[in-house]
């Protein structure tokens, strides 16, 4: 039988050709001659030999007859694939409905091989990983990370070319050195938004973009990859969170928060030159200037023609459904929007993923507007430029204006959240459970959090082509803080016991104005830390959760990682439960940075009836390898495990009288203040010494 591990290797080295040696130890697949694309056709055997190790590493591929992929292959493969314009995504949909309709693992191998020399790389990767994502005899297989497979979309061109030269030169892998990655490529300490290059550029948040849509794909043939439980809502939660978090940052280094962008005929202030040069495309992500202005934009070579009124009728009527309840199907008929389903139904009207209502009323509003965006720079294609940053959903989150825009959508989503009716004091209280304190310890610290760079460094090895093999490391600094623990302390005056949901979550206490802020700002800017099940006996219960152990994040490990060292023992009960998701906000970000004099927070925490948020799962003794991080992604192949809506006590405005937090507080809540301090340093990792 194949082994199903096989299918990883076709990741490796994207754009050489399949036939060439994987995997670091000479393994290579044993192509069958029909399937060689016509330029290696007569020259493939004598390549294999002279790189070949033994045939006892060869994977034989088996010649089927295989289906038409004419469509997927219209795109160029030297063209950039976009999950944000409907073209592209319909020809990926072709690619994945081919790959998750092989009745078999080996015949799923056949005509992946064929399909990869012939179709766009970056497509085959998100086809491949979607397919196998949602395979029942694939989906436990761990995917390599994006960045080691595409490492152009997460280090700038010099850095690319450095770690070129020293695989090339340096022969012994002993003596291979990391490639320092500068914090300072992308701009100076003139560019006030540079401040939060640490976040915006930082390789796990980006990665978490691109996975987040792996798991949860716009368009698919077969609607069930999309039509996953709540997976509008979803959209609106994480790109929420994801914002609130930014504006956090921007407080730690004393910036206003992001403004909205909300008018299109207005510049966008910020420019942004991203230095990096695409390995598909060979060329350079182009830059936007400053003060650059949207225009309609007309490219048919990527089938894209949309307008800036365009923009604003779909704007329009959105708002004009949100207000008056209800938006139209495609018979014209009413469908409510409620205070259950109707931010999952808004969800995918505005992202305008296969599952909106109705395309040709509401539009395209979310993807088109990246794609405005990203070709700003040459909207009618007359220097034949390709699309900036904001057109890939793996560097969008590079861009000042990716904040700006998604804020705009965040409002869209807070005008139906502000017609909600206010949770009463009754529907958030939990009777008989008082919250009596709470305490965060680090480091020996009571209630203060430290920050701090760390370096980290990632093998980049399996995505740079036509070199020779072996390790060859870029060196990252990134945001990392001291782990610490919660304990929280709670009284169950019931003569029962009880079940709790315990809700965490963080924001600052003070606006960019140093004023104490209302609730009704705040709530905007809570980021939740973790959610966990607690069982209350009658009395005092304490109860303790490490910050390591987020339902927000994915372990340190996952974001930077060796795929060879990480892996665990060959059929080991380790390797069938530790699935490397890779879908997840990264640990290393879970708090703001903070400030060197400290910057204040409130933590928020509160304990819900665990008997009214849990969800009866169709299989309950199912263990998903995927749950670490549930709140950004869900359960795989499960219903989303809280019955409340996403952001739950925040999602709303609050009720009257509650107008700053301390008001808001029933019993079954409590806050407390925590100060996060920034230490300037950097946890260097050790110095390679070699001599000649």
């Amino acid at each position: 039988m194949t082994d199903k591990r096989n299918l990883l290797l076709l990741f490796e080295h994207p754009t050489e050709p399949v036939f060439m040696d994987k995997g670091g130890n000479g393994t290579m697949f044993q192509v069958p001659d029909s399937y060689v694309t016509n330029r290696y056709n007569s020259i493939c055997k004598k390549i294999q030999g002279r790189v070949s190790v033994g045939e006892k590493n060869h994977i034989s591929v088996k010649e089927i007859p295989v289906p038409d992929i004419s469509y997927p292959m219209t795109l160029g493969r030297s063209d950039e694939f976009s999950l944000f314009l409907k073209s592209h995504r319909q020809k990926a949909a072709h690619l994945i409905e081919i790959f998750t309709k092989m009745p078999s693992v080996e015949d799923l191998q056949s005509v992946a091989v064929y399909a990869r020399d012939r179709v766009n790389p970056v497509m085959f990767n998100y086809a491949l990983s979607v397919a196998l994502l949602h395979r029942p005899d694939t989906k436990d297989l761990d995917l390599p990370s994006f960045s080691q497979t595409f490492p152009d979309r997460f280090i700038d061109s010099k850095v690319l070319r450095n770690m070129r030269e020293e695989s090339f030169v340096v022969q012994g892998l002993e003596a291979r050195i990391p490639t320092v990655i500068s914090v300072n490529y992308t701009a100076s300490d003139l560019e006030v938004e540079h401040r939060l290059w640490y976040f915006r550029e930082d390789l796990g948040v980006n990665l978490h973009h691109w996975h987040w849509h792996l798991v949860y794909p716009i368009e698919a043939n077969d609607r069930s990859i999309v039509d996953k439980d709540r997976r509008g809502e979803l959209f609106y939660y994480m790109h929420q969170q994801i914002v609130a978090r930014y504006n956090a940052e921007r407080l730690s280094n004393h910036m206003a928060r992001v403004q909205a962008f909300n008018n299109l005929d207005e510049p966008i202030a910020e420019g942004y030159f991203p230095k990096m040069n695409s390995l598909v495309a060979s060329r350079d992500y182009p830059p936007r200037f400053d003060n650059t202005r949207l225009r309609d934009i007309d490219r048919p070579v990527n089938e894209l023609k949309v307008g800036i009124d365009d923009m604003k009728r779909w704007r329009d009527r959105i708002y004009e459904a949100i207000h008056q309840g209800y938006v139209l199907d495609m018979n014209n008929e009413r469908v409510i929007l409620d205070d259950v389903k109707g931010i999952d139904i808004l969800g995918n009207i505005i992202e305008a993923s296969e599952l909106t209502i109705n395309s040709k009323l509401y539009g395209d509003l979310h993807n088109k507007g990246h794609m405005l965006i990203a070709f700003s720079h040459d909207p009618s294609n007359k220097h034949l430029e390709s699309a900036g940053v904001m057109g890939d959903s793996s560097t969008a989150m590079r861009d000042p204006v990716f904040y700006k825009w998604h804020a705009f959508i965040d409002n869209l989503f807070q005008e139906h959240k502000r017609l909600l009716p206010a949770y009463t004091e009754e529907y958030l209280s939990f009777p008989g459970i008082r919250v009596q304190s709470i305490n965060v310890e680090s480091q020996g610290q009571t209630n203060r959090l430290t920050t701090f760079w760390q370096e980290s460094d990632v093998d980049m090895s399996r995505g740079l082509d036509f070199l020779p093999r072996g390790n060859v490391f870029a060196r990252f600094t990134h945001l990392q803080h001291n782990p610490f623990t919660y304990t929280i302390d709670v009284e169950n005056s019931s003569k029962d016991t009880r079940n709790g949901y315990v809700r965490i979550f963080l924001a600052p206490k003070l606006d960019d104005r140093n004023g104490i802020m209302s609730l009704a700002e705040q709530r905007l800017m809570m980021v939740e830390l973790d959610k966990f099940v607690v069982t209350m006996t009658p009395g005092t219960n304490t109860f303790t959760r490490n910050s390591t152990e987020s339902s927000v994040t994915i372990p340190f490990e996952r974001t930077f990682r060796n795929l060879d060292s990480n892996t665990a023992p060959e059929n080991s009960t380790e390797e069938l439960i530790n699935f490397f998701c890779g879908c997840g906000w990264p640990n290393h970000m879970l708090v703001p940075k903070g400030r060197p004099e400290g910057l204040s927070f409130e933590l928020f925490v509160m304990i819900s009836n665990y008997d009214d948020d849990r969800v009866l799962q169709d299989d309950q003794a199912l263990e998903c390898g995927c749950s670490d991080a549930a709140s950004y992604c869900g359960l795989r192949d499960r219903l989303y495990p809280d019955r409340k809506s996403m952001g739950y006590p925040f999602d709303r405005e609050p009720r009257r009288g509650a107008e700053f937090l301390e008001n808001f507080l029933t019993p079954n809540m409590s806050t407390v203040e925590v100060t996060i301090t920034h230490d300037n340093r950097i946890e260097k990792l050790p110095e390679v010494v070699n001599s000649c």
